[in-house]
């Protein structure tokens, strides 16, 4: 068995002065100690970027109309967006699995997956359970068939990206109700939101988180599609899955954080296959972190969503495998 005992054991054995790597030699244990492994593994990897739309953003929550959750996918399959740059430049195989979009692009695409059966987008959470618990489970086994597909064609670190405009609204109701963090503190300005509607936002994710928690204690799958979003669950089955795999998680930012909590409240123990790439900018973002007992690589003030903070953080991993794998011991060199 791999502990961190035995993998900074390794590391202060390598020639070089003890711990003077810093913080990537603590990256170096975690992924020892969640690969199992002194030489683990950082290649091959597949991000998957999972779209819906949400029908909260009627309420004016967001900056963006929510005819750009399909725009955007159609940027995405075109190799044209952020996340679709940053997965070529880092060597990521990426993939797009659309689990309710209402205006998807019509071309078929080779990294498109198959539409799921869950309608045009979640319900209005503002007035209602943005979902069915049929469907919360039908999105999340989506989720969890991709993650066993990553497996499959042999992918050793996974990320889950989201596109899904209004998406940080349901993202902040999900860490007040499962972080416990302060709904209001929980708010941010997503993809810019002005003052208006950050003040809508508030008041909607106090409402409806309030609502959520009271089903929290007799059935947290109910209470959780009170607020989540068709790709939030796919995201936390994805994680779960991937977790029971045997797969390294590199978690991105504060959606992909939201999905996290509730993988690992439903899956205890997910987190223990997590790496935090960054901290975003989200407020409710640290609060979510905390609660899953995780330390961000990175604190650069990213926001955009799609898993391009986790694509960054790729060459921490990489260095990290390397030094694990590559550098040669005292004892070698007869020290």
């Amino acid at each position: 068995m791999i502990d961190e005992a035995a993998a900074w054991a390794h590391l202060d054995a390598l020639a070089k002065p003890t711990r003077s790597l810093g913080r990537l030699e603590k990256l170096a244990v975690r992924l020892a100690v969640i690969q199992q492994h002194l030489t683990p593994a950082t290649r091959p990897r597949r991000i998957v970027l999972f779209a819906a739309d949400h029908g909260v953003v009627a309420q004016g929550v967001s900056a963006w109309p929510q005819a750009v959750t399909g725009l955007m996918v159609g940027t995405i399959l075109a190799g044209r967006a952020t996340s679709s740059a940053l997965a070529a430049a880092q060597g990521c195989d990426l993939r797009l699995a659309d689990v309710g979009v209402a205006l998807p692009p019509a071309p078929p695409h080779p990294t498109f997956h198959a539409r799921a059966s869950l309608g045009e987008g979640t319900a209005d959470l503002s007035v209602g359970p943005a979902m069915t618990v049929a469907q919360f489970d039908a999105a999340w086994a989506t989720g969890a068939q991709e993650a066993r597909r990553a497996r499959a064609d042999g992918h050793q670190v996974l990320i889950a990206g989201e596109m899904g405009i209004g998406n940080t609204t349901s993202a902040a109701c999900l860490t007040a109700l499962l972080a416990q963090a302060d709904p209001a503190g929980a708010v941010g300005r997503g993809a810019g939101a002005d003052d208006a509607m950050l003040a809508a936002k508030t008041r909607i994710v106090a409402a409806a988180t309030a609502r959520a928690r009271a089903h929290l204690p007799a059935d947290p799958r109910a209470a959780i599609a009170e607020v989540a979003g068709f790709e939030i669950v796919a995201m936390a089955g994805f994680f779960a899955e991937g977790a029971t795999l045997g797969a390294t998680l590199l978690l991105d930012g504060f959606v992909a954080t939201a999905a996290a909590l509730i993988a690992e409240a439903l899956a205890p123990g997910t987190r223990d296959a997590m790496i935090a790439a960054h901290r975003s900018a989200e407020p409710g973002h640290g609060a979510a972190l905390h609660a899953l007992g995780l330390e961000p690589l990175l604190d650069w003030e990213m926001r955009l969503g799609e898993g391009t903070g986790a694509l960054v953080a790729l060459p921490l991993l990489d260095s990290a495998a390397a030094l694990l794998s590559d550098v040669a011991r005292l004892d070698e060199l007869g020290v």
